[in-house]
């Protein structure tokens, strides 16, 4: 009888070892970073959903918010994403960053639903956000007083819009929002009211303009005719290695190329024209660049 209690007790400390076991190895997840630009913020989320499932305990934990690039120079996050060049960020050292361009998007004024102007040219934008223009009637709408709501100082999607907009012409004193859905939410509530998203971020609540005459689609913008558009930037610091490595060869996939980027409204890079280097230069595409 004792024999079988102490066999049935080693039983117990044995099958609860293996448990314990068992569990450990199936919980650990290997994790990476990925902090910067709201803009991005939608696409690498869901090609992260993507690579998990095909990697299951690999996780990509994205972040929103400024450009990244701070945050990777100081190598607190795995990856940084930008809107901008490394070249275009003051304090930063591109020379210690690899550049990953995974995507182009698109940055497109939008307006209150009430508003009475469907077209600007780059020069009323201009006019506009620099406070010179301020009622609608001054650019063909009704007689209402302008609302510029733009992005936070530091945003990469307002530096972006700011190098294909203003032309070094300071932005007029405004109401400032670091969220691409708040942004969204105010311009919808509020009258006469004039901001810019990234395309991913547009939806019904808000109207969108054209540019010199020029529909904000993702055909205009591999053909360098909607003149708003910047890259989307993964930056590393240094090579990438490991897991890192992997899930930036997994985002330039066909499989993610092909479907998560179309379907969120990002050009994917292969499908772009044309090229936009960090001084603003744009020039066609030649056979096998992207």
């Amino acid at each position: 009888m004792l024999k079988k209690r102490i066999f049935a007790l080693f039983a117990v400390i044995f099958g609860a070892i293996f448990v314990l076991s068992g569990c450990s190895g199936s919980g650990s997840q290997k994790t990476i970073t990925a902090v910067g630009s709201s803009a991005a913020q939608p696409l690498v989320e869901l090609a992260g959903e993507e690579f998990s499932k095909d990697n299951p305990n690999e996780y990509v934990n994205v972040q929103g918010g400024g450009t990244g690039l701070s945050q990777i120079q100081q190598g607190a996050v795995d990856i940084g994403n930008s809107d901008l060049y490394a070249e275009q960020k003051s304090g930063i050292d591109a020379s210690k960053l690899v550049d990953h361009r995974i995507a182009a998007v698109g940055m497109v004024p939008i307006v209150n639903k009430d508003v009475k102007v469907d077209s600007l040219t780059i020069k009323q934008l201009r006019q506009i956000f620099s406070g010179e223009v301020t009622n609608w009637k001054q650019v063909g709408g009704q007689d209402l007083k302008i609302t510029i709501i733009n992005r936070a100082d530091g945003s990469g999607t307002r530096s972006a819009f700011e190098d294909d907009v203003m032309e070094n012409v300071p932005f007029a004193s405004s109401q400032e929002q670091d969220s691409s859905g708040m942004v969204r939410q105010i311009v919808y509530n509020t009258d006469g009211a004039i901001s810019y998203l990234a395309m991913p971020y547009l939806n019904n609540t808000v109207k969108t303009l054209n540019v010199n005459g020029v529909k904000p689609t993702i055909k205009n913008i591999e053909n360098n005719t909607w003149k708003i558009w910047s890259y989307e930037h993964l930056y590393t610091k240094g090579n990438p290695k490991g897991m890192t490595k992997e899930f930036l060869s997994y985002i330039m996939t066909d499989k993610i190329q092909n479907q998560v980027v179309k379907k969120l409204q990002y050009v994917p890079i292969k499908d772009m024209k044309y090229q936009k280097d960090y001084k603003g230069n744009v020039t066609p595409v030649s056979k096998g660049e992207v």
